[in-house]
């Protein structure tokens, strides 16, 4: 017996959405690029089929938004990673301090300190 090339397609669609889901969910944003390349191709093979019904593609959506909060949760960290970052290279070129009226002044380093070895 054969199965539908519907349902292969949307049980692929959906081994796919875990593998997106692990990948998210274990930090190896690595693999994202390749499995969405795979998605693209699975969902433009699906959405040229003719006659597939909504509460086919129902559990389908419900993995697709957990996916895409799990991505957005992700980017969010990697902002909040670089903004820290950020800050740390200018604490690090910078001194702020407060005068005796509360005044703020910061004191920028001109140059990088740099190591020099000699023989």
């Amino acid at each position: 017996m054969t199965q539908d090339p519907q349902q292969t397609l949307i049980e692929e669609l959906d081994k796919l959405l875990e593998q997106e889901r692990e990948a998210l969910v274990s930090g190896k944003l690595d693999s994202l690029p390749a499995l969405l390349e795979l998605k693209e191709g699975l969902i433009d093979s699906l959405n040229e089929m003719d006659g597939i019904e909504a509460h086919h593609l129902q559990p389908l959506k419900g993995k697709v938004m957990r996916n895409q909060a799990l991505l957005d949760g992700a980017l969010r960290g990697i902002r909040t990673v670089a903004n820290r970052f950020s800050t740390l290279r200018k604490i690090r070129r910078t001194l702020e301090t407060y005068d005796d009226k509360g005044r703020k002044s910061a004191l920028v380093q001109q140059h990088e300190n740099k190591l020099e070895k000699r023989a």
